[in-house]
Order: C-alpha cells, then structure tokens, then sequence
C-alpha cells in the first residue's frame, strides 16, 4: 500500500481515538460489555433500535488506540442502518480483519482503515472487540462483564 494511503488511514485511526464519535453511555439502551483480558481492552456498546433501524450507537471504554478507534467507526458505521444491513456490514468487516476483501467494501465507510490489521493477529482482537458486542446486541444478547 503506498504511503499516503497508509498516512490517511492512520489519521484516520487517530482522529477516532483522539477525538472519539457517540461516546458516553445512555440509560435506557441494549448494552453489552465486553473485555478482552489478554490485553486490557474493556469496551461497552449500546444501541437503541426502532423498526428495525439503528437510531444510535454508544460506546465507552478503555483500551489500545486500534480497540477505541474501532469503537468509534463503528458507532457511526452502524448508525442509521437497518438491523440486516447491520449485520451484513459486521461479516464484511471481519472478513477485512482476516485479511480477505468484503463482498462490499464501499459500505465499510471509514472502517476500511484496518485493512491491514490481519498482518499484526494479536491485534484482530482489539480491532474487532466493539463490532463483536455490536452483533451480539443485534440478535439481543445483552449482558455484562462477558470475556472476549
């Protein structure tokens, strides 16, 4: 990948992490928390759902740049679409993370900016964390202090 592409999706990265999208949490909302103990990522998702559409995203927690830069492109990723298109745009984003090319790549919007994650493995982990607690809030599975 030719530097300045891998400039901009660094800019990209640190932009969410220095200056993060929907944080803080709103009661009320689906909310699933999630931690990854190998590394100390502890991340929180909410999400409010109406007729089947995503009318926000929360996040908050704590961790690496590529787990709360994450959280932050997922939050606006996700917003706004339906619970299908949802989930379509998570399997997307984990083939991303393992290195092969989703079937759309356009509806990734800004989350495109790991596709290089799959060359660091540990870090899969910490990429994928918050759309993990994502998905699980989309087929209802809420809960706390869950181990990824």
């Amino acid at each position: 990948m030719p530097n300045n592409i891998a400039d901009l999706y660094n800019q990209v990265i640190n932009e969410h992490r220095k200056y993060p999208r929907n944080k803080g949490l709103i009661e009320g909302y689906k909310t699933l928390h999630l931690k990854n103990p190998s590394c100390g990522d502890d991340v929180t998702v909410q999400m409010k759902i109406e007729n089947g559409v995503i009318v926000d995203v929360r996040h908050d927690g704590s961790g690496c740049v590529i787990c709360c830069s994450s959280a932050s492109v997922m939050s606006e990723v996700l917003k706004g679409k339906t619970v299908e298109e949802a989930s379509q745009i998570i399997d997307d984003f984990y083939e991303l993370i393992k290195g092969n090319m989703p079937k759309d790549e356009d509806r990734l919007e800004d989350a495109i900016v790991y596709l290089n994650i799959h060359n660091f493995p540990p870090r899969a982990k910490c990429a994928t964390l918050a759309w993990r607690a994502a998905g699980a809030l989309l087929v209802d599975d809420e809960g706390e202090d869950a181990d990824e």
